[in-house]
């Protein structure tokens, strides 16, 4: 039985495990897209410290490229069965999740698979690419990258898979693909790596602390322990998120856990004892692009358009858009001045 070839698209700590434990299974050829550390991983390979496979070193996938394959263009590039996109999503900042992938899109053969934070991240690639199935993965992988082609992978492998629904897709044909994706990832079942149907809920779940945690911990630059220990930053900002959260939620039709028992998961998912920074303030705090519009923007506009009062997560959202500002003007990506129309100029 061949291979399934696979393109990663984001190779930085979770798209080097998810390449890795692709190629160990046995069932995948991985393409991996390298950009800033395309360079020390054709040199030297990648180095994996994996609390779930041990020390790893030198390895290197069965390609690495520094640019998405034009698969209409290139010579001798077989189509890919899957691209694997890992790359943060930031949507207001280009290219986009669609562009970027656009030239390794073979329609009627490839399928897409966001492994992507945020709601919603289906709906441009839908327009885009209308005959595609297209597939989430929530991920509650850790793995970090340290230097360049370094990894540090400190949480087992844990994702949960299935289909999104896409109006030109027959939901049984893109059903299939998201089973088969999981049967390619994990041939051997010696991962927590499943097939779920629900993946709606797995996402509002995991916006209940991405939308919460990550925000605040940005804008306080603290940890999550230290915010615990507070006190009054879980009372007056966290709490009040997660049930936003979760009104959005459930005025959606999507059934998360009751309030009490959902804001004890949140709050407890990060031990005690290390001093975690999530994901969100360490790209602030290293000058980086932040994932704003997928985790707070999208929920807001759900709220918005279903009548949900959101006064927690609207303030929160307006100070996240702030500091994205400061990292796109120090980055060249904004430019401070007024544009016509504005009414505060």
């Amino acid at each position: 039985m061949s291979k399934a070839r696979i393109l990663i698209v984001g190779t930085g700590g979770i798209g080097t495990v998810s390449a890795y434990s692709l190629e160990r299974g046995g069932a995948a050829q991985v393409t991996a897209v390298m950009r800033s550390n395309y360079e020390a991983a054709v040199r030297d390979g990648i180095d994996i410290d994996s609390v779930q496979y041990g020390q790893i070193k030198a390895w290197r996938p069965t390609a690495i490229v520094n640019a998405v394959p034009d698969v209409s263009k290139e010579k001798n590039i077989t189509p890919f069965d899957y691209i694997v996109v890992t790359t943060k999503n930031i949507p207001d900042s280009p290219p986009t999740v669609s562009d970027l992938i656009a030239p390794a899109v073979t329609p009627g053969v490839t399928s897409i698979v966001l492994s992507q934070n945020g709601i919603n991240i289906e709906k441009p690639l839908i327009a885009r690419f209308p005959t595609t199935p297209l597939i989430s993965s929530v991920v509650y992988t850790g793995a970090t990258e340290t230097a360049p082609a370094k990894v540090y992978h400190d949480d087992d492998e844990c994702q949960k898979i299935g289909a999104f629904v896409n109006p030109g897709v027959a939901q049984d044909i893109a059903d299939e693909s998201a089973r088969r994706y999981v049967g390619v990832y994990n041939p051997n079942n010696e991962l927590e790596v499943v097939y779920n149907a629900d993946v709606q809920t797995a996402r509002w779940r995991k916006i209940a602390y991405n939308g919460s945690m990550n925000p605040v911990a940005s804008i306080l630059g603290m940890d999550t322990p230290r915010m615990r220990m507070t006190v009054h930053v879980i009372d007056d900002l966290i709490l009040p998120i997660i049930g936003e959260v979760r009104a959005i939620a459930e005025k959606k039709g999507v059934v998360l856990p009751a309030e009490e028992e959902l804001a004890h998961a949140v709050l407890h998912q990060d031990p005690n004892h290390t001093a975690f920074k999530p994901s969100m303030c360490q790209d602030y705090e290293k000058g980086n692009l932040m994932e704003i519009e997928n985790i707070l923007g999208e929920p807001l506009r759900e709220a918005e358009a279903l009548g949900v009062a959101t006064p927690t997560l609207r303030i929160v959202y307006g100070i996240m858009k702030g500091l994205q500002l400061r990292v796109k003007e120090k980055k060249g990506l904004w430019e401070a001045k007024f544009q016509p129309g504005n009414p505060y100029a």
